[in-house]
């Protein structure tokens, strides 16, 4: 099918060039890439701003602040009342002082017993439009208002530095506010920060006002540290060790500032309307002094940063918003087995988070972002440029762009001693499925290539505690952790073999061989589980019951499980064969060989691989799906391409059972699908179908969500289309997947599976690896790239567990040039694979180095090998 950008609406392009319908109105100041939404696309935007392991607060598309989850633990459509940004204007021709509240007026409807929620603080006037540009971990506003004599925009970030956890993780999220006047006539502002003292607040009751049971001797204080100042929110009502002790700062320039540490208390709606009434008649707060708060109630406080603007003068505002909430009850746990949804008895110890052990209260971490505010802007701003530098197609810039946000929401947890615990997604007040499952991790790529210590951490997890005696493997974690013996846990037959598959990664990113030697006995006795369960006459392909991601059994082989079973295989072969267990190496090799014979033999039909379902097992007369095409049937291959494996099948046969895949699976239209499962797909949009059958036969009762569309099986599907050289197809996929996701239909930065910020999607990190070509190996220091676009011109960001940058080549007919340029770690290298059309080549190189072309591809070796750091880089030419 033809490519189209039409799918994507004008207001919410995903080009970082693209202008919206209201371009003309958006001053141009501040350009930045990424989607760009206004008008009703904003509506369902909720950018998510924290670091990784606390928490977020998230971005509304009209510059409101929703979503409060930074309590550790998930609050959608939470809020904190009258919590928002002002800002007091006088001057600039206007007749009198005039306020607005920094946010765009919201959209319909204005519902409620009640009228529109006071509490949200809608009823005080705001910009009558904005327009988002979002380019995670950036957003930008900008805020539009013929009226009114300046122009406003906002820049929020968290801090996002590849590899660079610790800066990556601070609670924090960063707010600049903008002000130009455009007047002919000098004008006085105040910006002000209103916020409510939350400290004893659960996450997740729904807060009107002041007064709740958990509330009580919340104090507001003032402090100055330096050249920061600001509002320090914290309760004396709790001992260190309750999930409910903690404390909040706002902190800014500490340059002509007021502030007020509790706003004056009244009945009925006084509070709020003095509030108002003082600020516009003021636009000062008149830096009072603070008590603690009554039993079962709190305060609102406010701070302000007070500047004059002559015509044409433009200042910034900066705010950090930090939290410090060290302690994450075990509200999950039900103690029944089963997924642990069960809101039963919370465990009484909460778990130390990683953050709340590094810093003592919330003032330090923003006190450090402000201070080192420059270099967290722009190391965070190098990572988001270079991405969007790339010559790679918008959608997919956007797709490994967004889903990288996954990592900081609840989502992904980090508990002291950086112990990653990680749910599947989040329900609207709670974790969605604990705890680290190894079936739907199996898909993520974007924390292995970022963040690799904190991958690593969950594979330790995986073998040294998950791993029980008998070589099976609990796909759930049990929190808190604790070795089984046995478990109502049945392992997991994608989840097992992929484990395996992730080790053989981490140890490619990063993981040194004492890490590897490590698990190495463990990860034996995890293969060859699969001789007692599920492949009994160890022939190479599974016949045995086979839990999987979809949370039911197949029974029988299928190329699902069998293409993991011989990725796990061929990564067993080349760790053993590191570590010199020649024995073990042998082994797997010669299952592994006899396996993709046997399977390609059995199950490839002439255009596909089915499902040869085993009817005498008693359970398999339902929920399989025999005769139908699976989008995920060569998920081991797709991971196997991510850490070059090489082709576990006949590449004829992949190449056309992905064909089919597309063919069959992408649905260009939903309105005449009838779908009786979970809907994430309807009407008008595109999406990839879990399974078809296009030949018929499809069973009474197929295996649950046979209907369905996820996201993360749709950028996993691309993206091997995309390594298959079917480049048109696999960006189709992503456009759809994308259009979606469009703000005015769903949140550009939450994909949905089972729960918001589905760790599925994270599978979008392997688009970049496939349409780069990149592959690395950081025990062979090599790295390998082989763009599938613009190989005239090709730039793109890489990161490769010990560093990250980019790359860049321009291709002639018998001529290339590349450039590699580190942004961050250190990258070694003895050996660099590239595209080349010649049939030999001469290299001139920044390091000296000779060459050998074979099948379309320059091995360019280093006589010395390259050690490059931070702002070095690394010239290759190579001609006839």
């Amino acid at each position: 099918m033809k490519i189209s950008r039409r799918s994507l609406l004008a207001g919410s392009a995903a080009a970082g060039v693209a202008r919206s319908q209201n371009a003309s109105k958006v001053p141009t100041s501040l350009p930045a890439p990424g989607r760009r939404f206004t008008k009703d696309s904003l509506r369902e935007i909720a950018f998510p701003l924290g670091g990784i392991g606390t928490g977020t607060v998230s971005l509304g598309g009209c510059g409101n602040f929703r979503d409060w989850e930074i309590f550790n633990r998930p609050n959608k459509g939470g809020i904190l009342p009258f919590t928002f940004a002002a800002l007091h204007l006088a001057g600039g021709g206007l007749k009198k002082p005039v306020v607005r509240v920094l946010e765009r007026v919201p959209h319909p409807p204005y519902t409620g017993s009640s009228g529109v929620p006071r509490e949200t603080g809608l009823g005080l006037p705001r910009f009558r439009e904005a327009v988002f540009t979002g380019s995670y971990p950036f957003a930008n506003l900008q805020f539009i208002d013929a009226r009114l004599p300046v122009e406003v925009s906002l820049e929020a970030f968290n801090p996002m530095i590849p590899l660079a956890t610790a800066d990556s993780s601070l609670p924090v999220a960063i707010l600049t506010y903008r002000v130009t006047n455009r007047a002919a006539s000098e004008v006085n502002a105040a910006l002000a920060f209103s916020i409510l003292n939350p400290i004893g607040y659960d996450g997740v009751t729904t807060l009107e006002d002041r007064h709740a049971p958990f509330f009580g001797g919340n104090r507001n204080e003032f402090r100055t540290d330096g050249n920061v100042a600001g509002l320090f929110l914290s309760s004396a009502k709790y001992p260190a060790d309750s999930a409910r002790h903690g404390s909040m700062a706002v902190v800014t320039e500490s340059s002509n500032i007021s502030y007020r540490l509790a706003w004056e208390h009244g009945e009925w709606f006084d509070e709020f309307q003095k509030w108002w009434d003082e600020f516009l008649a003021r636009g000062r707060f008149p830096n009072n002094t603070g008590g603690a708060s009554e039993d079962k109630t709190t305060d609102y406080a406010s701070i302000a940063s007070h500047f004059a603007l002559k015509p044409g003068a433009s200042k910034h505002v900066t705010f950090v918003l930090s939290w410090h909430f060290p302690n994450t009850e075990i509200y999950w746990h039900s103690g029944s087995g089963d997924f642990g949804e069960g809101r039963e008895t919370p465990n009484p110890t909460p778990l130390r988070n990683d953050y709340g052990a590094r810093w003592p209260s919330a003032w330090e971490p923003a006190a450090h972002a402000l201070n080192e505010l420059a270099s967290l802007h722009a190391r965070s701003k190098k990572y988001r440029d270079t991405l969007y530098a790339s010559t790679l197609p918008a959608p997919l810039i956007d797709a490994v762009s967004s889903q990288a946000s996954i990592l900081r929401t609840n989502t992904v947890m980090v508990m002291e001693n950086q112990l990653t615990l990680a749910f599947e997604g989040c329900d609207d007040h709670a974790g969605c499925c604990p705890m680290n499952c190894t079936h739907v991790y199996n898909y993520e790529q974007a924390l292995a290539h970022l963040y690799p210590e904190l991958e690593r951490s969950m594979r330790d997890t995986d073998f040294l505690v998950n791993l029980r005696p008998d070589g099976s493997m609990s796909f759930r974690t049990p929190v808190p952790l604790h070795t089984q013996s046995t478990g109502p846990m049945t392992p997991a037959a994608d989840g097992q073999m992929g484990c395996i598959m992730k080790v053989y990664r981490e140890w490619l990113l990063g993981g040194s061989d004492d890490w590897l030697r490590k698990l190495w006995p463990q990860v034996k006795r995890a293969i060859e589980y699969a001789w007692v369960k599920w492949d009994a006459n160890r022939d190479g392909v599974m016949e045995g019951e086979q839990h999987n991601t979809y949370d039911i059994e197949f029974y029988g082989p299928n190329s699902m499980m069998g293409t993991l079973y011989l990725g796990a295989l061929a990564a067993g072969v080349r760790m053993a064969e590191h570590l010199g267990d020649h024995a073990a190496a042998e082994t797997y090799r010669k299952v592994y060989e006899q396996g993709r014979a046997l399977l390609d033999k059995e199950l490839w039909n002439g255009e596909y691989y089915v499902q040869h379902v085993d009817e005498s097992q008693s359970n398999a007369a339902r929920y399989q799906y025999g005769e139908g095409c699976l989008s995920d049937q060569l998920l081991g291959q797709w991971f196997a391409e991510v850490v070059a494996l090489g082709k576990l099948l006949p590449p004829e046969h992949l190449r056309g059972a992905l064909a089919a895949i597309y063919r069959y699976n992408f649905n260009t239209d939903f309105s005449n699908f009838a779908n009786a499962q979970r809907i994430y797909a309807l009407d008008d949009e595109k999406g990839l179908l879990l399974c078809s059958w296009p030949n018929g036969k499809r069973p009474a009762l197929p295996f649950v969500y046979s209907d369905e569309v996820w996201t993360g099986i749709e950028y996993q599907v691309a993206a091997h289309l995309i390594y298959e050289g079917m480049v048109k197809e696999g960006l189709a996929i992503v456009e759809g997947a994308r259009a979606r996701y469009d703000g005015r239909r769903r949140n550009p930065w939450n994909d949905i599976e089972c729960g918001h910020h589905y760790a599925r999607a994270m599978s979008s990190w392997s688009l970049l690896t496939a349409i780069s070509g990149f592959a690395c190996s950081t025990p062979a220091k090599e790295i390998r790239f082989r763009p599938r676009v613009s190989e005239a011109q090709f730039r793109c960001l890489f990161s490769s567990g010990t560093a990250w940058g980019s790359y860049a080549q321009q291709a002639a007919k018998d001529k290339l040039d590349a450039e590699i340029s580190v942004e961050g770690g250190t990258l070694e290298l003895a050996v660099l694979r590239v595209p080349f059309s010649g049939a030999s080549a001469k290299v001139k190189s920044s390091s000296p180095a000779k060459t050998e072309v074979a099948g379309g591809e320059a091995t360019v070796r280093f006589l010395t090998p390259v050690v490059l750091q931070t702002g070095q880089k690394l010239t290759v030419s190579l001609a006839v």
